[in-house]
C-alpha cells in the first residue's frame, strides 16, 4: 500500500485530479475562438484564392484550424498540471529557451527587411510570440520571490548590500533596489531582442506586459513610477525613426501625415478606414465585405478586425470585445481567488496581455496610433499566436482547478 500512496502523492503534487475548471472562462474563450475561426475563414478566403498555388480559398482556414486543435489539447493537458510545482524551472528555462530562439531569429535571413521568424523547413515559428508568455512567468516567479522585499517599508538587505553599504556608511544598496533592477534589466534584454529584429510592436507588448506585471507585484509607487518613466523614455527612443527600419519610419510618417503616399505607406490603413466606415450599425452580412477584394492588404492578419467590422456592424464588433472583456474580469476573478501570488499573477498578467492586444489593433485599425503590426488574439491568422495563446489559456484554467471561486 506504502507505494500506492506514494505514487498517488506525487501525482497530487505534479498534476491537478480535483478540482475542475472554471466553466465560464472556458465558455467565454470557446466562444471567441468560434467565432474568430468563423471570421477569419470569411476575411481570408478571396486572398487565399488569388494567391495560393491551388487557389484554395480554404488554405488559412484549414491550416488555423488545426492549429486551434493542437492549442486546445495542449490547453486541456496544461490545465491539468500543476503550475506551482514547476515555478522556477517555468521561470528558468523559459526566459532562457525565449533568449536563445530570440537571438536565432536574428542570425536567419530577413522576412521584409525583419528577422521575426526561425525557419525550419516549410514551418516558420515567431519566438515574440513565446517571449511574451515566458516574460510573464518570469516576472511572476520573481515578484512572488521578492515580494517581501519589495513592500517592505524597512528594505532588506543581503549580505552583499549590507557590507556594500558598512563600506561607504551609506544604505546604498538593499534586496528592494536589487529586485527591482533585475526585474527591469529582465524586461529591457528581452525588449532589447525583439526590436532587434525590427519588431516594434513586439517590443511594445514586452515592455506593456513589464509595467503591468510590476504593477500587479504591488511594487512601491516611486519604482512603479520610475519604471513607468522607464518605459516612456524607451518607446520615445525607438519613436526616434532614425533607430528604426525603412518601412516602419514609412509606417510612422504615413499615420503623422495623412496624405502620405496613399497607394503605399498609406494604402492598408486607409483601406481598413474604409471598411470599418461602411459597416455600420449592423454590417453587410458575414462574407459580404467588399475591401477584402484585395483592398486591404492580407485581411486575415492584423487588419482582421477592419473586416469584422465591414460585416458585422459595430453592434456585432461589440459583442467580441464584450466577450473579450469577460474572458478578462473572468481571468481577474480566478487570479484574486488563488491561494497563491504566483498563480495570481500569472492569470491576471495572461488575461491583461490579451486585452493590452486586442485594445491595440483596434487603436491601429482606427489609425489612432501607427501601423506597428499588432495581430488581434484569436482572430488573427497565424498558427504560433495561436498555440501560444491557448497555451497560457491553459495556464489560467489549471489556476482556476485551484481557486477558491464558485463554480
Amino acid at each position: 500500500m506504502a507505494p500506492k500512496k506514494g505514487a498517488a502523492k506525487l501525482i497530487r503534487k505534479y498534476f491537478n485530479v480535483d478540482g475542475g475548471i472554471d466553466i465560464l472562462f472556458f465558455t467565454f474563450l470557446m466562444a471567441i475562438l468560434v467565432i474568430g475561426l468563423i471570421m477569419m475563414y470569411s476575411a481570408s478566403y478571396v486572398y487565399a484564392y488569388q494567391y495560393t498555388a491551388n487557389h484554395d480559398s480554404a488554405y488559412y482556414f484549414k491550416r488555423q484550424f488545426i492549429w486551434v486543435l493542437l492549442g486546445v489539447a495542449a490547453m486541456l493537458v496544461i490545465s491539468r498540471i500543476n503550475y506551482k510545482t514547476f515555478e522556477t524551472l517555468f521561470a528558468v528555462a523559459g526566459t532562457g529557451v525565449s533568449w536563445l530562439l530570440l537571438g536565432v531569429a536574428l542570425i536567419m535571413p530577413a522576412h521584409n527587411g525583419t528577422h521575426r521568424h526561425i525557419y525550419i523547413g516549410g514551418f516558420q515559428f515567431q519566438p515574440s510570440d513565446l517571449a511574451k508568455f515566458a516574460l510573464i512567468l518570469t516576472l511572476a516567479a520573481m515578484l512572488d520571490k521578492y515580494h517581501e522585499a519589495i513592500v517592505s517599508k524597512k528594505p532588506l538587505q543581503s549580505n552583499l548590500a549590507r557590507k556594500v553599504n558598512e563600506t561607504f556608511n551609506r544604505p546604498i544598496l538593499n534586496y528592494s533596489v536589487r529586485a527591482i533592477l533585475l526585474m527591469g534589466l529582465v524586461i529591457m534584454i528581452y525588449a532589447g531582442l525583439v526590436i532587434a529584429g525590427s519588431h516594434l510592436s513586439g517590443t511594445i507588448l514586452i515592455v506593456a506586459i513589464g509595467v503591468v506585471m510590476l504593477y500587479l507585484g504591488e511594487v512601491r509607487g516611486k519604482w512603479f513610477v520610475a519604471g513607468i518613466i522607464g518605459a516612456g523614455m524607451l518607446l520615445m527612443l525607438l519613436w526616434n525613426t532614425d533607430l528604426l527600419k525603412g518601412y516602419m519610419q514609412d509606417r510612422i510618417y504615413a499615420w503623422q501625415h495623412k496624405d502620405f503616399d496613399p497607394l503605399g505607406a498609406r494604402w492598408q490603413i486607409n483601406q481598413a478606414l474604409y471598411a470599418i466606415g461602411s459597416g455600420g450599425l449592423f454590417g453587410k452580412g458575414i462574407g459580404q465585405s467588399t475591401l477584402k477584394h484585395l483592398y486591404v492588404s492580407e485581411p486575415q492578419n492584423d487588419m482582421i478586425f477592419s473586416i469584422v467590422v465591414e460585416e458585422i456592424g459595430l453592434v456585432g464588433a461589440g459583442i467580441i470585445l464584450i466577450l473579450f472583456a469577460l474572458l478578462i474580469w473572468r481571468g481577474v476573478v480566478i487570479g484574486i481567488n488563488c491561494p497563491d501570488r504566483y498563480g495570481a499573477l500569472i492569470a491576471m498578467g495572461v488575461v491583461f496581455q490579451v486585452g493590452i492586444q486586442v485594445i491595440l489593433n483596434i487603436l491601429v485599425a482606427t489609425d489612432s496610433i501607427p501601423n506597428t503590426g499588432i495581430p488581434f488574439p484569436f482572430f488573427s491568422y497565424g498558427g504560433t499566436a495561436m498555440l501560444v495563446n491557448l497555451a497560457e489559456m491553459g495556464f489560467v484554467l489549471s489556476i482556476s482547478r485551484r481557486s477558491k471561486i464558485r463554480r
